[in-house]
């Protein structure tokens, strides 16, 4: 079976060497010609996978990195796996996506099963990719198959992977439902067929709504705590050997990522175009964005002012031990320095290059230094006797 992922980064390229390996013919579909030669020399563009697994995938012949969308018409399977970001306005940009199902529906031929991975409102599926696709391709209803199945990857997740991450899918059919289920089933251990479209997508939502209110709240939690004296992350150790009706969530600078502080959006947009109440959500992304905010007040409390303060901020991805800079907190971090007369600079050996700026050294000749994501290679003695102002939980 030859299958096409179309969108080749954190979640499309994963599922595609996991594809591959499964035996089935699997070409990497993306526009950046870039990224495609880097994979067709048999180097990862992502943290979790190693250059050795993309060299044995692609000397396999089982997976092959392309810009050239007409494989797509000669796949029986069409994943597509491409960013669904908020737009500047903070409202949720279908762009990437709308595009690629006109693609596909260029190239889709009849008996083919497409299955969406991004993440969507409900009824994007049905009211929005399957009319692209429809008028795209000039098939019928029927003549081809649409799945939805969400993707929860977690990048560095050493416990959890696509093998024995429980997958969601559903179809417009049952027919098409079911072929995505054994489609999936050749590399993924459990999966869940749920009743509907809708279903599937707003389950994706859920999931990242709930982490966005608790990782706020934790965050406001971690503000009164500061207040009083005490350290957040023994508290939360503590309420944590509670077996039951508790789940541990940690203080950050903010929430970044692809997901956390972007599906909450997509729901909240969807609530409101119906009339319901999405306020858990309206307020906990209103927490979330005055984190970087609060964290300027307490180094400019720190060094009692900020103008021409030398101020280091340690790690600009938006988590730990990945180079992934979109909707990273930190951006904001370090405006909000520079507003207050700071000379910023910032260190991130992972991202090396960002926004026309490059990682600086590790020393002693700053007057604060801010932890903002604590990458585990990093060596915090090389700061010397200089402050440091933890955003993960310290006092």
């Amino acid at each position: 079976m030859k299958v096409t992922v179309v969108g080749q980064g954190y979640v499309g390229l994963p599922l595609a060497t996991a594809s591959s390996e499964a035996g089935f013919m699997v070409f990497g579909l993306d526009n950046n010609e870039e990224k495609i030669a880097l994979l067709k020399s048999g180097k990862s563009i992502i943290e979790d996978l190693s250059d050795i697994l993309i060299k044995k995938c692609i000397d396999s012949k089982l997976y092959i990195p392309t810009t050239d969308q007409s494989i797509i018409s000669d796949s029986e399977v069409i994943l597509i796996c491409v960013p669904t970001p908020l737009s500047n306005e903070h409202k949720p940009d279908l762009t990437a996506l709308t595009n690629a199902a006109t693609t596909i529906g260029k190239n889709l031929m009849p008996g083919a099963l497409v299955i969406v991975e991004s993440t969507i409102e409900p009824g994007t599926c049905r009211n929005i990719l399957l009319p692209i696709l429809l008028k795209e391709s000039g098939l019928k209803l029927g003549e081809f198959d649409l799945a939805y199945s969400p993707e929860r990857i977690d990048p560095t997740n050493k416990k959890w992977g696509i093998r024995n991450t429980p997958k969601l899918v559903a179809g417009l059919t049952s027919n098409a439902a079911n072929r995505a289920k054994e489609f999936y089933g050749k590399f993924i251990n459990s999966i869940t067929i749920c009743s509907s479209l809708e279903i599937a997508e707003t389950a994706k939502l859920l999931e990242n709504s709930f982490r966005l209110v608790n990782i706020s709240f934790i965050n406001e939690l971690a503000i009164f705590c500061q207040k009083i004296g005490i350290d957040i992350s023994e508290v939360i150790s503590a309420a944590a050997t509670k077996p039951y009706g508790f789940m541990p969530f940690y203080p950050s600078v903010g929430v970044g990522g692809h997901c956390i502080p972007v599906d909450p959006i997509y729901l909240a947009n969807a609530a409101k175009a119906v009339g319901a109440p999405s306020r858990f959500i309206e307020l906990a992304d209103q927490i979330n964005q005055e984190m970087p905010g609060y964290f300027v007040g307490r180094a400019e409390e720190k060094l009692g002012g900020l103008t021409d303060k030398r101020v280091l901020v340690v790690g600009v991805s938006y988590k730990p031990n990945v180079a992934d800079v979109r909707e990273s907190p930190v951006e904001a971090l370090i405006t909000g320095l520079n507003q207050k007369g700071a000379q910023v600079s910032w260190h991130d050996d992972l991202v090396k290059a960002w926004n026309g700026e490059k990682s600086v050294t590790l020393s002693s000749d700053f007057d604060l230094a801010i932890i903002a994501t604590p990458h585990d290679y990093l060596d915090l003695t090389k700061l010397g006797n200089v402050p440091i102002l933890n955003t993960r939980g310290s006092i």
